[in-house]
């Protein structure tokens, strides 16, 4: 029998649409959702909800557990992602989904939770099908969920390359980040890289407003773009910058200028506020230098936003001193969380 916590299998990133003869047994292709990895146990009297990294969820989704506990057989072991939907905006809201977690189960009846299965990891009898293909695991699986209510949907898959594309270039609109692909032959590997995952990226301009490491050897840039009101928006943190990056970024930047009352004229507390830094990021205040916001960068984003900021950390690829400020887009709150912080 299965018991929590289990790491989940993992997906390692891809920058193209594998082929169909590229997995072992063939490659099937699933939407990758804008939301939270979850496992979900059937237990005798009880659904436990388990993060990716192994935190309790159920207390949070009373509306997933119940369901949950009311549609499926003890023994039953699920992963799958927790979404909100946010009807609106036609739209999964990743902030809808957060004050879930910051509000508690209050907001189940207004901000109702899905959750989309898309592997069986162990049959009601509480046998494990860890070992077994994913094309098994999923005939019973959809097998399981046949009937299901709509809120614990079966993911949809495809082997057609070509309907896998049309998702990957259309699915953004309604919250879909990707593509996930995996192998149709392939075993569950918890904590494994055995899946692939292609997100939606593109290059893209930001103001560099500060740095980690030092001005004379900066180490990540933190990014953002001036509002409509002139405001400079934070919207991200790069990934840690290579000896060259460093190099040719360096010379171009300015520490923020001092105020003659004293304090520095920037937009940006210091230290940077946990809540700002994103998912992944270190639990604490992170400290940085903060410049003079006049150095055009071009950095690799995803396409997921929240609020001002992008969800995953940017790509810094390079400065662009052929660009002034005026060249940037405009920050626009895609997903403004409740607090309208950044």
């Amino acid at each position: 029998m299965l018991r929590p916590p289990i790491e989940p299998m993992l997906a390692a990133a891809v920058d193209r649409l594998p082929a169909p003869d590229a997995c072992p047994g063939g490659c099937a292709y699933e939407p990758k959702w804008d939301g939270w990895r979850a496992l979900l146990f059937c237990e005798p009297g009880r659904v436990h909800l388990q993060s990716r990294s192994g935190r309790a969820l159920g207390g949070y989704f009373p509306d997933v557990t119940r369901l949950a506990r009311g549609a499926l057989p003890t023994g039953t072991v699920l992963d799958g992602e927790l979404l909100v939907w946010d009807a609106d905006r036609g739209h999964t809201s990743f902030v809808a989904l957060q004050r879930r977690i910051s509000s508690g189960p209050r907001l189940a009846h207004r901000l109702p939770a899905h959750y989309v299965a898309f592997d069986l990891l162990q049959a009601p009898d509480g046998t494990s099908l860890l070992d077994q293909p994913l094309a098994a695991r999923r005939a019973l699986l959809a097998g399981l969920l046949a009937g299901a209510p709509a809120q614990l949907p079966l993911c949809p898959q495809t082997t057609d390359p070509d309907e896998a594309r049309d998702w990957f270039d259309n699915w953004p609109a309604v919250g879909v980040e990707g593509l996930v692909i995996k192998g149709l032959a392939t075993p569950y590997w918890p904590g494994q890289r055995g899946w692939a995952k292609l997100r939606h990226r593109h290059s893209t301009e930001a103001v560099a407003g500060g740095v980690t490491g030092s001005v004379a050897e900066p180490e990540t840039v933190l990014v953002g773009r001036f509002d409509a009101s002139g405001r400079l928006r934070y919207a991200g943190r790069t990934h840690p910058l290579q000896p060259r990056q460093r190099r040719d970024l360096a010379p171009l930047l300015a520490m923020a200028v001092q105020r003659r009352s004293g304090g520095i004229d920037h937009p940006w507390p210091h230290p940077l506020p946990p809540a700002w830094s994103g998912l992944g990021a270190p639990a604490g205040p992170l400290d940085y230098h903060r410049v003079q916001p006049t150095v055009v960068v071009e950095v690799i984003v995803d396409s997921t936003f929240d609020g001002y900021r992008w969800r995953h950390r940017p790509t810094f690829v390079r400065a662009r001193t052929d660009l002034s400020i005026y060249d940037v887009p405009l920050a626009t709150a895609q997903q403004a969380g409740p607090d309208g912080s950044g």
